[in-house]
């Protein structure tokens, strides 16, 4: 029902509105309440999203972004898990998974902690098995070592982490930003920092920052710049194998010493230092006794079964076991057969003896023979193994000196050695504890028990971590390119002296022969070691071969690398488009200027860049010139300490290089062994000590060897003396493992730098210039030893040699004339 006024009311109204007084008008109303104050007077409050109306259609109030909730923590039933229990699980993880050793209180600590967090549920839902994968991964990316053990603060870090990222008994991840320790099972899981793009995507937008977790990253992949996806390989730059070829000096790599308990290598972490206290002498020969030792107990002629111990009575001695005594364990034992491994060393009586971490005793080797014949040389400084009968007397060599007699001193007595032989070698695929590897990327892999596969030896990344994809990486560079476009050469010059002008017309000469070459088929590396000049021209004073006055060979020495500099400017291309890396000798500055060319401590820095400046500038020039500046990577000079190593796809291929006059130092120091027997055999094996014979060193270039110098024997179906003087010196250092097996007289040591010294594992090629032997090519045990001895042919005028080396494969000797 609609009321209507009368317009007689209204009028009415109005008229009584005007007749009021003055005093009624102007009367003010009253305030409202402060809650109820006027809007007008308030600034709006800005909003970028329009007000709620027909014509935008907008909401009135902004979108919230979303937020995953939270998850909640489930709770979980305590059991008690017995260690029993869990052991099958544990084993099936730890050992036959990750290859590593779980001890007794390890076991109780993960049991204790798989019952605490996980309940009744860890095996009907798998929880169990995911916590110890984790435990797993994240003590190998601690590099703990092979034996788990449960006292270790390693471990206890380890669960304390995990503790914080399990709900419900399970991983997860968000929870204390701890995300980079866990597997990758869970990455689906958010972070709090990663609710910005989460919730982008959500809204259809692109995330800002997607960022891929390198779960590796602990080996080494990051330090080579290896990615996991493919799309890396379509660049430019990374076409080039040259990218993945890293010089590491010795002052740079990594310091290790083997841990007898936990059987085991564990890194260094003391700071070294050139003049560190005595006991780090002894700390040097322990490492050194103990790398050998567990060598050999991994050798199949040094273990026993209990399957096989029947045919200890069997006639066949192809089966008997080895065993090795300590000198301390001789006392007492008149007359017996042992076999012993130690350090042949002088006693201050001037004679010889053999020494282990137990004692030391006298060592007659008046009726020994070599085993096998003239293989190896035998000095003091070397481990050894000798086989013969300890015989007591009364008046004992270490009696009349005081404090060297008992155990830790010189044993009474002397020991009559019958056979000597150094400790046999290993391969270098089973000391990192997988196979396959003499093949290429095509060949499977997998474990064979043991080794040390996980440890990154060089800096570059470890064997089980990164050696897979490096041999894709490597076939797919070098293998699968077609002939002649594969840059994979290296190219390996031995001693050139710059103080003589023919040196460098015949570096002049192999450098031009490798300039013509069309672009990606020139080589990827220039060895160049030293000595730089023929003598110790930084110690000369007035009797040097051309200073006339003290403090004139710095200046020399500098323009013997100017000139060299002038060489290599007439080859831009090869400086473009190559890596050069010069290895000092004796006779360079600045530890020739008290040295005076004689044996220096091992190892020594390069040669300092006050006189390699015009060479560098060089190498600069040329590249600009090309226009390979900024990103685009282009040739350099590396000036690296002595000895070096190079690497060649990550762990894939380890090239040593080594600059020493080795061979004569042998000669000098030899000890003199019983000579061969009339009507004995005249052939002579060198497939080493082991049984297994099927590994015998391959000479390269075998006919240029038989030219050099004719053989002493009359038999024509003789070897040369040239190969097996080669053979006799690889097989000495490659079985000694270690490039300096002399005394500290004969060949010092820096006692803190003795690691970039060890052949162990054995790398893919050793680099030993050597200008006192022959050179050579040879293969012992899988590992490549090339020798380019000196630039200059000997007895030959305007001759150059040098050696070719095709990286995993093998070198060539090569000549030409100037």
């Amino acid at each position: 029902m609609m009321i209507v006024s009368s317009p007689s009311k209204s009028l009415k109204k109005k008229q009584s509105q005007e007749n009021t007084s003055p005093e009624k008008r102007k009367r003010p109303k009253p305030l409202p309440a402060p809650f109820f104050g006027a809007r007008k007077n308030v600034a709006a409050a800005e909003n970028p999203i329009p007000s709620s109306s027909p014509a935008f259609a907008t909401p009135a109030h902004p979108l919230r972004p979303f937020q995953p909730p939270a998850p909640a923590k489930a709770a979980i039933l305590p059991i008690i898990l017995p260690p029993p229990t869990l052991r099958p699980l544990a084993f099936r993880t730890f050992t036959k998974k990750h290859n590593l050793t779980l001890t007794s209180s390890a076991l109780q600590e993960l049991a204790s902690f798989i019952g605490r967090h996980c309940g009744s549920g860890w095996r009907e839902e798998g929880l169990a098995e995911k916590v110890l994968e984790e435990v797993a991964r994240g003590w190998k990316n601690r590099n703990g070592g092979v034996i788990v053990d449960g006292a270790s603060p390693e471990l206890k870090d380890i669960l304390k982490n995990l503790e914080g990222n399990m709900s419900g008994g399970r991983i997860i991840t968000g929870v204390n930003g701890q995300r980079g320790g866990l597997s990758r099972q869970n990455s689906l899981m958010l972070e709090p920092s990663d609710e910005a793009d989460h919730s982008k995507t959500r809204l259809g937008l692109r995330p800002t920052s997607l960022a891929r977790e390198d779960s590796q990253a602990s080996f080494g992949m990051s330090g080579i710049g290896l990615g996991g996806e493919d799309d890396e390989l379509d660049e430019d730059g990374s076409k080039d194998a040259r990218r993945w070829l890293k010089v590491v000096s010795a002052f740079e790599q990594p310091r290790f010493t083997y841990n007898v308990a936990k059987k085991h290598f564990e890194r260094i972490t003391t700071p070294p230092s050139l003049l560190p206290p005595p006991s780090h002498k002894t700390d040097s020969f322990r490492n050194r006794y103990h790398i050998i030792h567990q060598r050999l107990l991994r050798n199949e002629s040094f273990q026993t079964s209990a399957v096989t111990s029947f045919s200890r009575s069997s006639s066949n001695a192809s089966f008997r076991s080895h065993k090795i005594t300590p000198i301390a364990n001789l006392l007492g034992r008149h007359g017996t057969t042992h076999l012993l491994l130690g350090m042949l060393i002088v006693l201050p009586t001037g004679a010889l003896a053999i020494s282990d971490l137990t004692g030391a005793i006298t060592l007659d080797l008046s009726h020994a023979a070599a085993i096998p014949h003239d293989s190896a040389w035998f000095t003091p400084g070397m481990i050894v193994l000798v086989d013969g009968i300890y015989e007591e007397e009364e008046e004992s060599v270490g009696k009349g000196l005081s404090g060297s007699s008992g155990v830790g001193g010189t044993i009474g007595g002397r020991f009559q050695g019958f056979f000597i032989g150094q400790p046999p070698c290993e391969k270098r695929r089973a000391t990192l504890g997988v196979s396959g590897l003499d093949g290429m990327a095509g060949d499977e892999e997998h474990t064979i028990g043991g080794g040390f596969g996980w440890i990154d030896f060089l800096g570059v990344g470890s064997e089980r971590a990164i050696g897979s994809k490096m041999r894709k990486l490597e076939q797919r560079l070098l293998r699968q390119q077609p002939a002649g476009q594969q840059r994979s050469r290296i190219v390996i010059l031995g001693e050139i002296n710059l103080d003589q002008p023919r040196s460098l017309q015949a570096l002049k000469k192999v450098l031009s022969l490798y300039a013509t070459d069309g672009e990606g088929e020139t080589p990827m590396s220039f060895i160049i070691t030293g000595n730089f000049t023929s003598c110790g021209v930084m110690a000369s004073h007035g009797g040097g071969a051309t200073t006339g006055a003290g403090g004139a060979g710095s200046i020399e020495y500098k323009e013997y690398f100017d000139a060299l500099a002038s060489t290599l400017a007439d080859f831009p291309t090869l400086l473009t488009t190559a890596t050069f890396v010069f290895v000092p000798g004796d006779n360079d500055g600045w530890v020739s200027a008290f040295g005076g060319g004689a044996a220096v401590p091992l190892p020594r820095r390069g040669v300092p860049g006050l006189f390699t400046s015009r060479v560098r500038r060089t190498f600069a020039a040329a590249n600009q010139e090309a226009g390979l500046t900024g990103e685009k990577k282009g040739g350099e000079a590396v000036w690296t300490s002595n000895p070096s190593r190079l690497s060649l796809f990550g762990p894939g291929h380890e090239v040593v290089v080594f600059r020493d006059d080795i061979s004569a130092r042998l000669r000098r120091a030899n000890v003199r062994l019983k000579g061969k027997e009339a009507g004995g055999d005249g052939d002579v094996e060198m497939a080493g000590a082991t049984q297994d014979n099927g590994d015998a060193m391959e000479v390269d270039g075998d006919e240029q060897q038989q030219e050099q110098r004719p053989s002493p024997v009359a038999d024509p179906n003789a070897m040369p003396y040239d190969v097996l003087a080669a053979r006799k010196l690889v097989k000495t250092i490659l079985d000694q493992g270690y490039l300096a097996p002399f005394r500290q007289s004969i060949r010092p040591v820096h006692w803190d730098y003795t690691s970039p010294l060890y052949l162990y594992p054995l790398p893919t090629a050793v680099v030993l210039v050597d200008t006192t032997a022959p050179p050579f090519c040879v293969t012992y045990e899988g590992c490549h030893v090339m020798n380019p001895s000196s630039i200059l042919v000997s007895g030959k005028k305007g001759v150059a040699r040098w050696i070719e080396y095709e990286a995993g494969r093998t070198g060539k000797v090569r000549e030409c004339t100037f």
